[in-house]
């Protein structure tokens, strides 16, 4: 298995309930398809460099954890038509 990253912009105007039911979706996918979770790190609300969808600041979070591809592909799919998701980056780690 692989090492990735995948840091992701939730929508700061969502409700405490509704960022920490984003971040264990986003866990339990990667536990459910087979992956291990290494860590997620809640950096909390920051500005943005540029406004997304008229929203200047976003909470930010940083997954790290170990799968196949298909795990990957199935994360960037969710976190694509997720409207609590304002950006997503999916990396692999050396």
């Amino acid at each position: 298995m692989t090492k990735y990253e995948m840091l992701y912009l939730l929508n700061n105007d969502a409700a405490e309930e509704t960022k920490n039911a984003e971040i264990e979706k986003f866990e339990g996918i990667v536990k459910s398809m087979g992956g291990t979770l290494v860590s997620t790190d809640k950096w909390g609300t920051k500005k943005l460099a540029y406004p997304i969808r008229f929203k200047n600041e976003a909470y930010y979070v940083l997954m790290t954890f170990e799968a196949d591809a298909a795990v990957v592909s199935e994360l960037d799919r969710v976190a694509g038509i997720d409207s609590e998701v304002l950006r997503r980056l999916i990396t692999k780690l050396n």
